[in-house]
């Protein structure tokens, strides 16, 4: 395989655990560990932090090295505002044109990310999270929606891996069902109202772990 496509490989790897936090905020991201981990060679490593970096998702370290990037409490708080308003506006999309397939689709993450948490494995409720949420994104059927969803690196910030409470992950657990019931019953207010508890909880906690 070529340089550019294991630095791809790579890159979607790392940018796929920093937004699930399960590569959490001051993490040193060390190019031989990487290298060793994933089977390819440093520069290809390197080319992915390098990527990284220019997404602004990770920092370069005074004294050298890549980090992943710290949150502040006003960066917490302005991507729980940012989410909100693009979150919202799917719900309203997929309000407007009800999609049977996509809901079912959800229910099945839903059921994936229960199975993760019950067998102990956090890391696959993570992305089992951040796939909840991309696919309400995509399911409103709105390509600049979506484009301005990726290219934002909204992480999911509430889920700092091993810090959580299981109470926490069963209260994600509850909210993420209570949306997708709320949208089969056309029922758009209860569905906001549950999202906009989830985001402000999900910021909260964020906040206690800074």
């Amino acid at each position: 395989m070529k340089t550019d496509s294991l630095a791809n490989k790579v890159y979607v790897d790392l940018r796929r655990q920093i937004l699930s936090n399960q590569l959490v905020p001051g993490m040193r991201l060390k190019e031989d560990e990487w290298a060793r981990k994933t089977a390819v060679s440093r520069m290809a490593v390197r080319e992915a932090l390098t990527r990284l970096l220019g997404e602004n998702l990770v920092v370069f370290g005074e004294k050298g090295g890549y980090f992943v990037k710290s949150m502040t409490p006003n960066d917490i708080r302005e991507i729980r505002e940012l989410r909100e308003l693009l979150e919202l506006g799917a719900l309203r999309l997929l309000a407007q044109k009800p999609n049977t397939a996509l809901l079912d689709t959800l229910d099945k993450i839903c059921e994936d990310f229960t199975a993760m948490v019950e067998k102990g494995y956090l890391g696959g409720a993570c992305d089992a999270d951040m796939k909840f949420h991309e696919t309400l994104i995509s399911g409103a059927c709105n390509a600049k929606l979506m484009e301005l969803y990726q290219f934002s690196n909204i992480p999911l910030f509430h889920m700092k891996l091993g810090k959580m409470l299981m109470d926490d992950y069963a209260q994600t657990d509850r909210e993420h069902r209570q949306i997708v019931n709320a949208l089969r019953k056309q029922d758009l207010k209860l569905a906001q109202s549950t999202l906009v508890k989830h985001l402000e909880r999900g910021e909260e906690t964020a906040l206690g772990l800074i």
